[in-house]
């Protein structure tokens, strides 16, 4: 019951937060384009975010009694905190919102925050507001409706990507976007990080949007009091300000990352080449239409000893370009849409065949719908291998020719009318099935649960034609015996048939 209470309450702040960012950009209708307005709400939202961190950090000093040091630049950067001068901190820009340049001070703020800061190379508009030409009581009024906003009161939300997820949503429609490209909900990206387990070594994203796998990656090694110095982090993004985005997401957490030195296309212009990666974590755009033209990389050498992706449905482009990236020890994990499991168009199956003969497929789970924000579509994750032989380092039993299916379709619980959640314990549950799988010891032992999960051998998979669906191979749920004779059971149900078949004469 507790639970349940926090979950509304959960819930109610969400959308609070949500009415709070829709209402401030309604404050910019008639100035400016829908298109521009997540821009200008997540410049001043990061604003607001690198404020908030620096006067908490500034709170900290003073309460310690280390009032002296509180304007030395030294006292923060050790804890990753920005530090801002008096004129880029968000109490200043709020005390000057109602001037006629506030535009012009938002800017020299933002450029100030990115001079300062090598790490924000490359990430913060330059002289947007000023361009934009925005109506000065428009924007102190957007300013007075972020102010309301505390963008560090949950140290375990990713409040800039949770910016950019509602955005999304909202303007999709407007600017034309893809409706494939959603940002992953904090529970998915926590799942795909409790099954690979990212202590040490390097992780990748192909298509990494605002950051919040490397966000969620750095959470992972914190919370299981590992060292954030183990791991390096690698990504490519290919809309520009998603790609900006990014770069923020990351600074503020004192994340170094490679993403490339310009937003690109991932298929044509790879930037990170030569990189093999011991651990990816993606959710690549679904079902993406035309993503290498007619007859462009048709031989690249991603797709090597498979037949070439078609240009109609990017997911086994995306599938075999993680594949090409993953070391010989390598684990990916990924969200794609649920027909990625079974589809047959134009030679995908060929792909799958071969990836499953070749061993390569580990874990396949099908989520429960309603898990996404933007988008009603089903989707699975897929856990890539490159060695099942084992590792006896990390416990590891020898699982060659052999593939677990968890179907995980009934678990979760709603957080609202429209969105379904997976908490902390579902998660617990089934990271703790997989890693029973593998072998951990700490972890128990394994044992197939019709209706939930099958250790599968190849043998089973060709069987079902190499459609790695997991409702193929769990089975139904074993009935609970409710103690009813079967004799009677029928009787009554012979009973209350005949009666509606009666009543259906009645009302024809």
């Amino acid at each position: 019951m507790v639970q349940k209470v926090a979950k509304k309450k959960a819930a109610k702040e969400q959308k609070s937060l949500e009415e709070t960012l829709w209402d401030s950009a309604n404050k910019l209708r008639g100035s400016v384009e829908s298109s521009e307005y997540k821009h200008v709400v997540l410049s001043l939202i990061f604003l607001k975010f690198v404020s908030d961190k620096f006067e908490e950090r500034r709170a900290e000093l003073i309460a310690e009694g280390k009032e002296q040091y509180a304007d030395m630049v030294e006292f923060y950067t050790m804890q990753n905190v920005f530090y801002l001068p008096e004129t880029s901190r968000w109490s200043y820009i709020q005390q000057h919102a109602k001037q006629g340049d506030i535009a012009i001070k938002i800017d020299s703020a933002l450029t100030a925050v990115e001079k300062s800061n090598a790490s924000l190379k490359g990430a913060l508009p330059d002289n947007y507001f000023s361009r934009l030409s925005l109506d000065s009581s428009k924007l102190s009024a957007l300013i007075d409706a972020i102010n309301n906003i505390d963008t560090v009161a949950d140290k375990e939300e990713d409040v800039v990507g949770r910016v950019y997820e509602y955005f999304l949503g909202k303007f999709a429609d407007s600017e034309g976007k893809l409706r494939c490209e959603f940002y992953t909900p904090k529970s998915v990206v926590n799942l795909i990080a409790e099954m690979i387990e990212p202590y040490k070594g390097k992780i990748y994203d192909p298509c990494c949007g605002s950051g919040g796998m490397f966000v969620k990656s750095l959470k992972f090694v914190q919370s299981h009091h590992g060292n954030t110095k183990d791991i390096s982090v690698y990504g490519q993004e290919f809309t520009a300000t998603t790609y900006k985005l990014a770069k923020m997401n990351l600074a503020v957490r004192g994340l170094s990352a490679n993403l490339g030195e310009v937003p690109a296309d991932t298929f044509f212009k790879d930037q990170h080449s030569d990189l093999k990666a011991d651990y990816i974590m993606a959710n690549p755009p679904f079902n993406l239409k035309g993503w290498r033209g007619s007859d462009e990389l048709v031989h690249d050498s991603r797709w090597s000893g498979y037949e070439t992706p078609p240009t109609g449905n990017a997911n086994y482009a995306w599938i075999l370009h993680m594949i090409s990236k993953l070391s010989e020890n390598g684990v990916a994990g990924f969200v794609l849409a649920n027909g990625s499991m079974s589809t047959n168009t134009s030679g995908e199956g060929a792909i799958r065949q071969k990836m499953v003969e070749n061993d390569l497929v580990d874990c396949m789970i099908a989520l429960p719908g309603q898990l996404f924000y933007t988008t009603q579509i089903p989707v699975c994750l897929w856990f890539i291998a490159k060695n099942k032989k084992g590792n006896s380092e990390r416990g590891y039993r020898n699982r060659e020719g052999e593939t677990l299916f968890i179907d995980a379709r009934k678990i979760g619980s709603m957080i609202s009318r429209t969105q379904k959640e997976l908490d902390a314990d579902d998660i617990a549950v089934i990271a703790k099935t997989y890693h029973a799988w593998r072998g951990e010891a700490k972890d128990g032992l394994y044992e197939d649960q019709p209706g939930y999960c099958k250790s599968a051998t190849l043998k089973e998979i060709r069987k079902h034609d190499y459609v790695l669906t997991p409702g193929r191979y769990v089975g139904a749920a074993p009935l609970e015996d409710d103690g009813i004779p079967f004799e009677t059971k029928m009787t009554e149900m012979s009973q209350t048939l005949y009666e509606q078949m009666e009543e259906s004469t009645t009302l024809d």
